[in-house]
């Protein structure tokens, strides 16, 4: 037997060496038997070496033997090892550092059809796993790939070349970073497909509100009513039958529908198209029916989608009425609001509000008023109105107000401690802060975004909170007010609180100078009664005009002064037409205490040039960039604005941006007008 220098150790050795060291158990028999009988003890001794001779020649024998089984046997199981590796049902292979294929298996080589001596970089197999990827400083643990209309995951796992030769006798690698990778493929194409058929397949709710039912109804012959309606019936069945809907009638203007996930891509596309093709009945109408379409998608259960398509309509008759709001989990997203909000003539919501605001405000120690940042006429004349019913009451109400500029300077000098009001009438944010308890209504006027009052942490500090706004809801809003009254066809904040006066009680009488401010509100935010004015809207200012409101003095009071006159006539010389209809400009602030409001001004003036169907207006001011945009009647702003993150109404909108340049948002203003047109949502 040819010597070999393998030699055996650790547990099999010392297994192998029992019999050796049963000779000591053997030596020590023998000793006590010599000590009893010399004899016995002599021939124990002939046996004892008898063993020794035969356990030595048998190890001397055998060892060998058994150190090349165990070789046979360790070369053929790495043998095995490698060919169930070659045999592997899942895709395996092996890459050098610089990303390049070492070996791969048999399945990898039938799935990406290269063959074993295929070496090159794994980016010409699969381009999305880059080498940066393969390199990172932190492992990357699996990516996503498509290979042939199949989907993949790539298990990537690292073999740093320290750990192999860490027990090498021939190798030695130290300090280095290098690695292999090995890459596992695992097929999940039809698990994919599994899972985009259970999210198909989930179910989305809708709501779906008739606007205008009763008015629609009044403006036709008595004997046509049941074929206006039947046709609305008809056009709601048929669009969504179309996409294999459930549609129920829950009342006579109000509708419930379920479809499948896999459908709402598909109304989205076409934008909702329904809103427009009811609009379009006409069996001698005068009034267009719109629709108000709510739609819940992306939550846990069918209940979680009701409720977000309750909130949905919400929304969309917050925002106006005739639009689509689709809610799925915290993405909002809007359809249509291209139409004029058609006023209502009945005033029977404004008695609820009044009377409910009453109790409200019986029912609390305190009341503070605040409008929203950098306040302007509308927000303060509105602040004034509910001043006034507090008074009534006997309640103390407070204004916060932190900035007077020049615009509301000669207002707010009318409302004076000489004049008879409260010394602590106006506070700011600090006292506010501190007066304010779970006692205490918080009435937010002229704003119905929590980001744009003039102090948001008092939002937090008092459960009882009222909202009146005219202004379309967005998803950033006051949550869980105990009164909300948003009337987004109103022209402004102070119309709605003087329609709230008039009913709240019956001895409220107004100071001239109270009915001024609110008469000032509605005349600035109607640019002088041209923009959104309705039959309500002159009623109030009759009502007003009664309450001593003096048109002469309140026009005295809004007169500008000269730096901020030259201010609106430089924005409006400077303007840059873009596409032939929309004026840019920008309005200067140097030296103007009030810029955001001339820069209004100035958005009004420019829509007297022929030929401009919109304009906006820049104003750089405390850090931020405000945006004043204004229309007559051919494009919608507000869509617009809400583009860039603002908002408004149809003819009168506008937006706030920060961390950006004047030049920035001029160019943010081209491209939303682009992509609009290019969407068809504006019409060149």
């Amino acid at each position: 037997m040819k010597k070999t220098n393998i030699k055996l150790k650790g547990k099999l050795r010392r297994y192998l060496n029992w019999p050796l060291y049963l000779t000591i158990v053997l030596i020590l028999m023998d000793v006590a038997m010599y000590a009893q009988d010399i004899q016995m003890g002599a021939e124990f001794s002939g046996f004892i070496v008898l063993y020794v001779i035969i356990v030595l020649i048998s190890n001397r024998r055998n060892r060998p033997l058994l150190i090349n089984e165990l070789v046979n046997f360790a070369t053929q199981y790495g043998t095995v090892q490698k060919q169930l590796l070659n045999d592997f049902e899942i895709p395996y292979a092996l890459l050098d550092y610089n990303s390049r294929f070492l070996w791969m298996n048999e399945k990898f080589t039938e799935i990406t059809g290269k063959d074993k001596n295929y070496h090159k970089s794994v980016t010409t197999v699969f381009p999305s796993l880059t080498k940066d990827i393969l390199q990172k400083s932190e492992a990357v643990g699996s990516i996503n790939v498509m290979l042939d209309d199949r989907n993949y995951r790539i298990s990537m796992k690292r073999i740093y070349f320290d750990s192999v030769t860490r027990d090498s006798a021939i190798v030695a690698i130290n300090d280095t970073d290098e690695y292999l990778t090995a890459i596992y493929l695992f097929d999940e194409t039809e698990l994919n497909r599994y899972i985009r058929e259970n999210e198909e397949q989930k179910l989305v709710a809708g709501l779906i509100y008739i606007d205008n039912y009763e008015e629609a109804l009044d403006s036709i012959e008595d004997v046509k009513r049941s074929l206006l309606i039947a046709l609305v019936d008809r056009k709601v069945n048929k669009y969504f039958t179309e996409i294999d809907a459930l549609v129920r009638k829950i009342e006579k203007d109000k509708y419930f529908v379920v479809f499948k996930y896999k459908y709402l891509e598909q109304l989205s596309a076409d934008k909702f198209k329904l809103i427009e093709d009811v609009k379009s009945i006409k069996v001698g109408n005068e009034m267009a029916i719109t629709l108000s379409i709510g739609v819940g998608a992306g939550g846990v259960s069918y209940t979680q989608n009701y409720e977000y398509a309750r909130m949905g309509i919400d929304l969309a008759l917050g925002r106006g009425g005739d639009q689509v709001v689709v809610k799925e989990g915290e993405e909002v997203t809007y359809y249509g609001g291209k139409a004029k909000q058609v006023e209502r003539n009945t005033r029977v919501k404004a008695r609820v509000k009044a009377h409910a605001l009453r109790e409200i405000i019986e029912s609390r120690e305190h009341v503070v008023i605040m409008g929203h940042t950098i306040s302007d006429v509308d927000s303060l004349g509105a602040a004034i109105g509910v001043y006034c019913a507090a008074r009534v009451l006997g309640k103390k109400a407070q204004i916060v107000l932190n900035e007077v500029t020049t615009s509301l300077r000669p207002l707010v000098e009318c409302f004076t401690e000489e004049k008879g009001y409260p010394a602590d009438l106006f506070i700011k944010n600090e006292e506010a802060l501190l007066i304010t308890n779970k006692n205490t209504l918080v009435m937010v006027v002229d704003t119905n975004r929590p980001s744009y009052t003039e102090c948001p942490e008092l939002l937090n500090r008092t459960d009882t909170i009222c909202v009146f706004d005219h202004h379309r809801q967005n998803s950033e809003v006051i949550e869980n007010p105990v009164l909300s009254y948003i009337e987004p066809y109103a022209s402004s904040a102070c119309e709605m609180i003087a329609e709230v006066l008039q009913y709240f009680s019956e001895n409220i009488k107004l100071e001239p100078s109270e009915a001024d401010c609110i008469y000032a509100g509605i005349l600035i935010d109607t640019n002088n009664f041209m923009t959104k004015t309705g039959v309500r809207t002159f009623e109030a200012a009759a009502y007003l005009r009664r309450a001593g409101a003096e048109v002469t003095r309140v026009r005295k009071m809004l007169r500008n002064d000269m730096a901020a006159y030259k201010a609106r006539a430089e924005a409006v010389r400077h303007a840059e037409v873009y596409r032939g209809a929309f004026a840019i400009s920008v309005c200067p602030a140097d030296n103007i205490e009030s810029p955001t409001i001339v820069g209004a001004q100035a958005a009004n003036e420019l829509l007297n040039i022929v030929g401009i169907k919109a304009s906006f207006v820049l104003t750089e001011y405390q850090g931020k960039i405000y945006i004043s945009s204004r229309s007559i009647d051919e494009i919608n702003v507000q869509l617009i604005m809400e583009r860039v993150g603002g908002g408004g109404h149809l003819n009168v909108a506008g937006a706030q941006l920060t961390n950006c340049t004047i030049q920035e948002a001029k160019r943010m203003i081209q491209d939303t007008i682009d992509e609009m047109i290019k969407e068809g949502d504006i019409q060149e």
